[in-house]
C-alpha cells in the first residue's frame, strides 16, 4: 500500500526549534515526529512511502539514510520550491505506480486505524476518503447525510465555501484529521487542477473545494479517535501525556459510519 508524509513545511508555529531544524525531526518523548508517523503507517500495511522534504531538507535526508524501517521509502524533493499540500501532492504521486494514496501530515498524533481507512476507500469505491471525527476546531468541513463532502466552515468568522449548495438542517460539520486517501481518478483531477490555476504550488484543500470533475468525496467518521496536532508549542507540551492515551487496536475501533 502506497503512503506519502507530508514533511517540508515550513513549521514556524515551532520556532526556536525550526529555526535550526525541519518540523519533521521534532522530538516527542524523545523520538522524531517523522519516525512515529512512518512506524505508524508500516505497522498497519504501507510498505511503500514517499516523504516530502523542503525545510533543511538535509537533515531530513540523513535521518532517512540512517534509519531502517524495513519498508520502501523515497524522497520527494522540494528543495527549489515548495509546492504546499497539493502540490506536493501531485509531485510525490508521479513518482508512484499505483494509486490510492494514504496522505499523513507529520506533525500528526493519532490513534487512526489506517488499515481501515483504506479498506474503506476501496470498500466504497471513493475517489477521496477523509478520516474526520466530531472535535472543537475553528474550521470543520461539511457533509451531507451520505458523508460527501458539500463544504467548508469557518467558525470564526461563519465564512462558507461550498463544493455543492446544502441546507443547514442537513448537514453535519466535522473536524479534519490531515488524514486522508487518494484513488487513481483524484491523482488525475489534481493534476488537471494544476494546469487549470497555473500553479505548481497550491494547499490541497483548495483542490477539495474546488468541485472540480465531480469527485465522490466521502468521510469516514471516526468519534473515538485520539488526535493531536503538535504543529505549535502548546501542543508539543501535551505530546507526552497524549502518548499515554494512545492505544492503536484496530480490533477495538467503533467507526461512526452514519
Amino acid at each position: 500500500m502506497n503512503g506519502m508524509i507530508l514533511a517540508a513545511g515550513l513549521g514556524t508555529r515551532l520556532r526556536p526549534w525550526t529555526l535550526e531544524h525541519p518540523k519533521a525531526l521534532v522530538p516527542v518523548d524523545g523520538v522524531p515526529m517523522l519516525e512515529r508517523v512512518m512506524k505508524l503507517m508500516a505497522s498497519q500495511g504501507y510498505d511503500n512511502i514517499i516523504v516530502n522534504v523542503h525545510h533543511f531538507a538535509d537533515q531530513v535526508l540523513e535521518f532517512l539514510e540512517g534509519n531502517d524501517f524495513g519498508i520502501s521509502v523515497r524522497v520527494s524533493d522540494e528543495s527549489d520550491l515548495l509546492l504546499d499540500t497539493g502540490g506536493g501532492i501531485l509531485q510525490a504521486s508521479k513518482m508512484m505506480a499505483d494509486a490510492p494514496l494514504l496522505v499523513h501530515n507529520v506533525d500528526i498524533l493519532s490513534s487512526a486505524d489506517l488499515g481501515l481507512l483504506h479498506d474503506i476507500h476501496i470498500h466504497e469505491d471513493n475517489d477521496i476518503t477523509l478520516l474526520v471525527c466530531d472535535r472543537d476546531s475553528s474550521r470543520k468541513l461539511v457533509f451531507d447525510s451520505n458523508r460527501d463532502l458539500c463544504g467548508w466552515h469557518n467558525l470564526k468568522t461563519d465564512e462558507y465555501r461550498k463544493v455543492k449548495d446544502f441546507q443547514s438542517n442537513e448537514i453535519v460539520e466535522l473536524a479534519f484529521s490531515g488524514i486522508y486517501i487518494l484513488g487513481k481518478n483524484a491523482l488525475l483531477s489534481l493534476d488537471k487542477y494544476s494546469s487549470r490555476i497555473a500553479k505548481k504550488s497550491f494547499p490541497i484543500m483548495d483542490f477539495l473545494l474546488s468541485g472540480l470533475d465531480n469527485l465522490k468525496i466521502r468521510a469516514l467518521r471516526d468519534d473515538t479517535l485520539k488526535i493531536l496536532d503538535i504543529g505549535k508549542p502548546s501542543s508539543l507540551e501535551q505530546a507526552e501525556k497524549f502518548l499515554e492515551t494512545l492505544q492503536v487496536n484496530s480490533t477495538k475501533r467503533r467507526v461512526n459510519l452514519s
